[in-house]
């Protein structure tokens, strides 16, 4: 198959995945403890723009605007940013296997919510921080950052960025933050261990428009400027020499992929908490349904990224009604057997 016709079947892929978001995020915002229609969801959207024909009930309205849209909202960036780290990674380590977690930015964020709620938030909340319902989400996001730039730092060797150490470094990292993370779980008092538990476990439930007015942003940029990224990642496919010969600066590449992942999986775990399997998943997805490019993987792998993460949530709030179930137990659920038969395709073909 040409050039040519794997870009227009990427194209194709593209938009047919914005219109199943579309439709997603619909169905999302209406499903809960109280139903509302996707007509209702659509007058409601479109009120401020003056073009309600018939009124729809306030009670929907209030809890479209207040909670629901919020949730959805925050799922699309959330997913999206996953889903573009993922890709983007694969392409920098050359490797299916590398997702935002190798870089260290779960454990440091883990490690940096758990030591706030366990030591800090009595302090904190004695001390009335101005930073309110933003002090967990800024605490994590700050042990995001701080592991992900230590993990960087150490794997620059001579001025030049080691990936096999980088990858190496952030295994390392990655245990001992998991490590001290136990070490908090021990010393937790029983309403200290709930609250580490489920915020490990992936979640939601918190959010707000002023919180995502904190954490989009950032998310955005890597959205946004991930897929400048992608000729470069092409061309680091054919190695690292062969890469600079055609001109491409590698040490700039590797530290821009690094920082932009780094922001928005920082952002996203501060406020989601740990959602496994969307960032190494979905470009596998992608690549087998349409093309390694990364022009068509980047964009296509943040586009199913929502998809995936929207079901998830959805899932998550109606199979155990009026209780929630953490998302990152149904991402997990619905990533890992897939993980188990792609490995099963590989060893077959292989044979």
């Amino acid at each position: 198959m040409g050039t040519r016709s794997l870009m227009k079947r990427g194209q194709t892929l593209i938009i047919s995945l914005s219109v199943v978001l579309l439709f997603c995020v619909i169905i999302s915002i209406g499903h809960g403890a109280l139903y509302i229609t996707p007509l209702n969801v659509i007058k409601i959207i479109l009120e401020p723009l003056g073009s309600l024909v018939t009124a729809v009930p306030e009670q929907e309205a209030a809890i479209l605007w207040g909670i629901r849209l919020p949730r959805v909202v925050l799922a699309v960036f959330v997913g999206a940013t996953l889903g573009v780290s993922g890709a983007v990674l694969q392409g920098l380590f050359r490797n299916p296997l590398a997702e935002p977690g190798l870089i260290g930015i779960s454990a440091g964020a883990s490690l940096a919510a758990a030591t706030f709620m366990v030591f800090g938030s009595r302090i904190l909340n004695a001390n009335n921080s101005v930073l309110g319902q933003f002090t967990l989400p800024f605490v994590a996001f700050l042990g995001a950052m701080s592991c992900a730039t230590l993990i960087h730092r150490t794997s620059v060797i001579h001025g030049r960025t080691s990936i096999t150490t980088m990858l190496l470094a952030g295994i390392a990292f990655n245990a001992i933050g998991f490590a001290l993370l136990g070490i908090l779980q021990y010393v937790a008092d029983d309403q200290q261990l709930r609250s580490l538990t489920f915020w490990m476990m992936g979640s939601l439930s918190g959010s707000t428009w002023e919180l995502l007015i904190f954490t989009v942003p950032m998310m955005l940029f890597t959205i946004i400027v991930a897929p400048f990224l992608a000729h470069s990642l092409n061309l680091l496919q054919l190695g690292e020499s062969e890469a600079s010969h055609l001109g491409i600066n590698i040490e700039l590449l590797k530290r821009l992929t690094v920082l932009i992942v780094a922001l928005g999986v920082g952002a996203a775990v501060s406020v989601s908490g740990m959602i496994g399997f969307i960032g190494l998943i979905v470009p596998h997805i992608i690549r087998m349904s349409s093309t390694p490019n990364h022009k068509i993987l980047i964009p296509a792998s943040a586009i199913l990224g929502s998809i995936i993460l929207l079901g998830a949530d959805l899932i998550s709030r109606t199979v155990v009604m009026p209780a929630e179930m953490p998302v990152g137990i149904i991402t997990t659920l619905m990533g890992a057997p897939f993980f188990v038969v792609l490995l099963l395709k590989q060893r077959f073909r292989l044979h």
